[in-house]
């Protein structure tokens, strides 16, 4: 009998990975807590979150109970001309926890939809409006989704290129570094003064799949107060950040100036359903809000706010909001700190950086981030200690799930270094 991952390399095409070079899939069949069980009957750490989604371990009892709860009273219905209480009671209790201003929740998919939701929002608003506004401002580097406006608007590179003569024109600035972060925040407001601009959008405080790079939250206020002050439209792409991986409850937290639209994913269901969510403000409502059609917001999904996700979501935000959730997040924030300081000056470390829950080490290399075979070394020797570490390049990150123990989060850090011991 042939096994999962044979039958799999017959009949799957899996998300990047090069086919012809790694053409059999880790068979997995059963996740527990931080664990992942195998076919073979391996057991590995989940340091990443399952590409970090997962919050509060696999296959999480509570949130299981209210999915099953709910597939048993509704398991969905569309979303246009109708509603249900799962729906409106996530919304309430997201625009509660979300920075002030924000009034509105459109739901979808998934990272990449929210954020084409977004893109949508603010050019229309701009249009319904009558006001010739239609550049975008990003960051260059960003990682913003795989569809076609959140590859616009995300770094021009190995991601995109097949597809660069298709994606509309974006005005990027530099990535706010140490040294740079004064050229970029001018070089948003050389372009915000034309007065073309319709939104800026920004991953706030960490560049996730750019090799987790990090910036200021001075920085993340100054570009903010920036886009007030030239009226432009601000979207805060959180798919990655939001709740509690930057030790706030979302990254726009560490600043007082909100932005004026919230992307969400990945982590708002505990890792158990695929959702995507926008949120908004009042005002951006407004303009879509009239007697003329074809002022309405013309997007939708199929899944939109299904109730079984809404279920998952809402039980997920339970044990997020919990003072045991809380504190799991301040202990890995402060082992990740301890293991920081320990590795700084490591021969093989060119930086390490960290951000709440997010722990992100750079290795010397003479090649570029991606192309890197570090990469590669790194995730099979990882693999063979049975911890799941997916390198971004010669990145090595650490975004685990806030179930974690010390005593794995301690057999990471060791192995880690023992890898960086013995770099090639």
């Amino acid at each position: 009998m042939k096994t999962i991952k044979q039958r799999d390399s017959e009949v799957i095409w899996h998300p990047y990975t090069p086919m012809k070079i790694m053409p059999e899939a880790i068979a997995i069949i059963k996740g527990e807590g931080a664990y992942l069980y195998d076919e073979a009957g391996n057991k590995y750490i989940d340091a990443v979150a399952s590409w970090w989604v997962n919050l509060h371990g696999h296959s999480h009892p509570y949130i299981a109970k209210k999915v099953s709860e709910q597939l048993l009273k509704l398991e969905h219905c569309m979303f246009a001309g109708f509603t249900h209480e799962p729906a409106v009671l996530l919304a309430e209790r997201l625009l509660e926890i979300l920075p002030l201003g924000m009034k509105r929740v459109f739901y979808s998919d998934n990272g990449s939809t929210a954020v084409e939701v977004a893109l949508k929002m603010a050019l229309q608003y701009w249009s319904n409006k009558g006001i010739e506004k239609k550049k975008i401002i990003a960051l260059e580097n960003a990682y913003h989704g795989d569809t076609f406006g959140a590859m616009a608007v995300s770094g021009r590179g190995v991601f995109t290129d097949a597809f660069k003569d298709l994606l509309f024109d974006v005005d990027f600035i530099p990535f706010p570094s140490q040294k740079n972060k004064e050229k970029s925040i001018a070089c948003l407001e050389e372009l915000l003064k034309k007065g073309k601009s319709a939104c800026f959008i920004v991953e706030p405080l960490v560049q996730g799949s750019a090799g987790m790079q990090m910036y200021d939250a001075d920085v993340l206020d100054a570009y903010f107060k920036l886009c007030k002050k030239y009226d432009t439209i601000i979207i805060a792409d959180e798919v990655m950040t939001g709740f509690g991986r930057t030790g706030k409850l979302f990254a726009c937290n560490y600043i007082d100036t909100a932005p004026d639209i919230i992307c969400l994913s990945k982590g708002i269901t505990g890792g158990a359903l695929p959702f995507g969510v926008t949120v908004t403000t009042q005002d951006i409502f407004n303009a879509f809000y009239d007697n003329d059609r074809t002022k309405m917001l013309y997007h939708g999904h199929s899944y939109t706010a299904n109730p079984t996700i809404c279920a998952a979501a809402l039980a997920s935000l339970d044990l997020l909001l919990t003072e045991e959730c809380t504190d799991n997040r301040i202990r890995i924030t402060n082992a990740h700190t301890g293991f920081k300081h320990a590795i700084l000056n490591h021969k093989s470390v060119t930086e390490v950086r960290q951000t709440g829950t997010i722990l992100a080490i750079e290795l010397k290399t003479d090649t570029p981030v991606y192309h890197s075979n570090l990469r590669d070394v790194a995730y099979n020797f990882f693999l063979q200690k049975q911890i799941i570490l997916r390198p971004l390049g010669n990145i090595i990150y650490v975004l685990p799930p806030y179930c974690i123990s010390n005593e794995d989060l301690a057999y990471i850090y060791s192995c880690i270094l023992e890898f960086l011991d013995n770099m090639p």
